[in-house]
């Protein structure tokens, strides 16, 4: 339904365009709103899916984000892409670095307010081994040593 909706609004507001500069400066400002699509979908593309490959090569935390920056990219660029001004406005909007950002925290906030309460960000995550541990003011002896090793210091830098 919402899709319909988009492809009415898209033709009121074709019209509306057309009865204001005229149908063939209409139809030129659309293709060259296309092409506009295509040159950035192509720039920005190919800079997401090096960053994506360069996170996903050193293994940064931050693959997630990267991962979501190329797939606003490939919405922004077909919405570009395809005929329509309100589509190429919303596609400009994921398409460009600087409002990307706000695109992106526009969705993470309508997906969470979907989502059931006990999984809404902040996620508390349970592992069969703490769960089944008595509770640390139960215990009378010394604190659970776990082992490991520090790979990143609280800056997200590699340690040396």
């Amino acid at each position: 339904m919402a899709a319909g909706l988009l492809a009415l609004a898209e033709v009121i507001v074709f019209v509306l365009v057309a009865q204001w500069i005229g149908a063939g400066l209409t139809v030129l400002a659309a293709l060259a709103t296309s092409a506009l699509g295509w040159a950035l979908l192509a720039r920005q593309g190919t800079k997401a899916l090096t960053e994506l490959r360069e996170s996903a090569r050193t293994r940064r935390a931050s693959a997630g984000r990267e991962l979501g920056d190329a797939g606003l990219i490939a919405v922004g660029g077909l919405l570009m892409v395809l005929p329509g001004f309100i589509g190429d406005v919303l596609g400009l909007l994921c398409l460009l670095p600087g409002t990307r950002s706000l695109v992106r925290a526009l969705l993470v906030r309508l997906i969470s307010s979907r989502l059931p309460v006990g999984m809404r960000p902040p996620v508390r995550v349970d592992s069969v081994r703490t769960a089944q541990m008595p509770r640390r003011d139960d215990v009378r002896t010394s604190p659970l040593v776990i082992e490991g090793e520090v790979l990143r210091g609280p800056d997200g830098r590699p340690l040396s």
